[in-house]
Formats: C-alpha cells, sequence, structure tokens
C-alpha cells in the first residue's frame, strides 16, 4: 500500500496491454466531478435509507439538528471540523481494508488531497469483491453503526448528523456500484488503471 497526495493519471500503456488481453473498459464518467454531478439523485437514497433507520432505532427531531418552525440555527466549530476529518479517514480507511492483500501490494493507494480522501487499487479483484468494497463504508457507518450504538444508549446528536453526512458522501460509492452490478457479469473480474475501470468474465 502506498500513500499518495494527487489523482493517479492513466497508464496508456497499461491500458493498451489491457486491451490486448481482451479487458473492456467500463462505461463510467469521466472525472470525478462528473461522476458526484450524476450521483445526486443518489445521495437522496442513501440519505432517506439512513433517516429510516434513525428514526426505527431512535428518537430523533429537527430542532436537535438546529432547525425549528421559522428559523435555522447552523454553528460550525473546531470540534465539527474534526468530526468531519476523522470521519473522511475512516470512511477511506473501510475501503482500504476490505480490499485484498492491502498491506502488501505495491499497487493499492490511499489517497489525500483538497477534494478529500480515496483508495485505489489496481490489482485484480472480483466483482464480489468490489462490490464489498463499495458498500462497506454506507453500511458500516450509516447502517451498522446506529444501530449498535442506539442499544447501547450512546447515539448522539453529534453521531446522527456524522452517519447521514456519510451517507451523502456515499452517493458515488452507491454509482459505482450500480455500473459494475449492471454492467459486469456475475464471475467478472475487475482491475483498475488510475481512476479508470476495465472488466472481463472468467
Amino acid at each position: 500500500m502506498k500513500m499518495i497526495f494527487k489523482l493517479p493519471k492513466e497508464d496508456e500503456k497499461f491500458h493498451e496491454e489491457l486491451i490486448h488481453s481482451n479487458w473492456t473498459p467500463l462505461k463510467e464518467p469521466k472525472g470525478i466531478s462528473t461522476a458526484s454531478l450524476l450521483s445526486i439523485p443518489l445521495m437522496f437514497i442513501n440519505f432517506f435509507i439512513c433517516l429510516g433507520v434513525l428514526i426505527v432505532f431512535s428518537n430523533i427531531s429537527f430542532e436537535e439538528f438546529g432547525i425549528s418552525s421559522g428559523s435555522i440555527t447552523i454553528i460550525i466549530s473546531g470540534s465539527w471540523i474534526l468530526w468531519l476529518v476523522g470521519l473522511v479517514i475512516i470512511h477511506e480507511l473501510i475501503h482500504l481494508v476490505f480490499v485484498p492483500n492491502f498491506l502488501k501490494s505495491k499497487r493499492t493507494y490511499l489517497g489525500i488531497n483538497w477534494m478529500g480522501g480515496f483508495v485505489l487499487t489496481e490489482d485484480e479483484i472480483s466483482k464480489s469483491r468490489y462490490i464489498l468494497v463499495s458498500l462497506a463504508p454506507f453500511v458500516l457507518i450509516s447502517i451498522i453503526l446506529p444501530i449498535v450504538l442506539s442499544w447501547l444508549g450512546l447515539l448522539t446528536t453529534p453521531i446522527k448528523a456524522i452517519v447521514l453526512i456519510n451517507a451523502l458522501a456515499s452517493s458515488v460509492d452507491l454509482l459505482n456500484l450500480l455500473l459494475i452490478m449492471t454492467q459486469v457479469p456475475k464471475r467478472g473480474r475487475l482491475v483498475n488503471n488510475g481512476f479508470r475501470t476495465y472488466w472481463k468474465a472468467v
């Protein structure tokens, strides 16, 4: 595993090798900005799934988030910035730990830049593992965590806000998941060349 601080570029030579070996480029958005725009409808799906979990397993109200009839109060403090930075780090680390052999891999990257964080592996992985890597942060942070903390009586307002923010931030992950599920065969394999994804039937 390597830590990087800029987006990895596509290697044209590697692209030619993959095409020659019968790998098919995934039909996907070109660039993170385009992917983010296309994933906006999925933000609402993720948000309402997480909100549903919070409604079922805890008492949640608009007032605890500073929203009341006729007014909205937003308080941003240094502690909130730390919460958000921590969320980005934990979200990406969850992606990372589900990548096979990530500690020994020389082609798996944990990235930090001005846009946030990302995890990328250029090692070949199965479709099922790719789905697991994509879904893990959303499921663990925005579904399982609030359920467990609610049972323990530890689900506070800041944590509710964090799990909702994580649900919104997981929209690009959900977009990737939908692209994989609709284009790649059940026993397919995937590999990345920078942020470009390729698949091959087994």
